[in-house]
């Protein structure tokens, strides 16, 4: 192959998939378009990558750009290179995700963006481009990190009970799951701590709190572990 020229007309883009856990909630960090293509359509965060830019340099810089959040730690999930995925050319994309608190966090619409919203995951409809498909990428990504990673270090409270655990991971894992078995999973993983402390101030008859032991929980977060139930 003597002529690559040819080779080197395609554009390369980031797309930021931001998970939120929200009022019990998986919600998902979506912008409304105020340009071509797809303009008014909702959208993942995204944008092309600049020439001199690394990926994961980009991928910041784009989440910054259209909805103001800055040092969230995305990861890497999947790229994406159907021919005819963006109508103005060939454009292969990587997609990031990540799962975060939306309460501790500033997004607004900003540069190209008319809107943003946290929305929940079975309200979202379509999305422009194929974003509906990176979107179900990344989420079957999280649903099997949480099955060999512990989540919810950030997403919850300093002190929380065993039902508000079951809850964030019935969540993110979209069903519904026995609670006896749940706990003596959670609990065989030794990376809670019981305190000796119950809630307060509720009608029903106050449960335990407990806090995740942080030296164990990175341990556990570093070297993996298989989560079934």
């Amino acid at each position: 192959m003597s002529d690559v020229s040819s080779f080197f007309k395609m554009a390369f883009s980031v797309d930021c998939v931001i998970f939120g856990f929200d009022e019990g909630k998986i919600k998902i960090l979506i912008i409304k378009r105020g340009e071509d293509p797809f303009k008014g359509f909702w959208a993942l965060p995204g944008n092309l990558v600049y020439l001199d830019e690394d990926l994961n340099l980009s991928a910041k810089r784009v989440l910054h750009e259209l909805t103001g959040l800055q040092n969230v730690p995305m990861q890497q999930v999947s790229t994406f290179g159907t021919i005819d995925r963006h109508p103005l050319g060939r454009v292969i994309t990587t997609a990031y995700y990540a799962l975060v608190k939306p309460a501790a966090l500033h997004a607004y619409a900003s540069s190209h963006v008319e809107q943003i919203a946290w929305l929940p995951i079975d309200e979202v409809e379509e999305l422009a481009f194929d974003h509906n498909i990176i979107l179900e990428s990344c989420l079957s990504k999280l649903r099997s990190a949480i099955k060999n990673r512990p989540i919810g270090f950030d997403l919850l409270p300093k002190q929380f009970t065993l039902s508000a655990l079951q809850k964030l991971y019935e969540a993110i894992l979209g069903t519904s799951l026995d609670k006896r078995n749940f706990r003596k999973k959670i609990l065989s993983m030794e990376i809670l701590e019981d305190k000796g402390v119950t809630q307060e101030g509720v009608a029903h008859r106050p449960a335990k709190l407990f806090q995740f032991d942080a030296e164990k929980y990175k341990a556990i977060a570093e070297d993996g572990f298989l989560f079934q139930i």
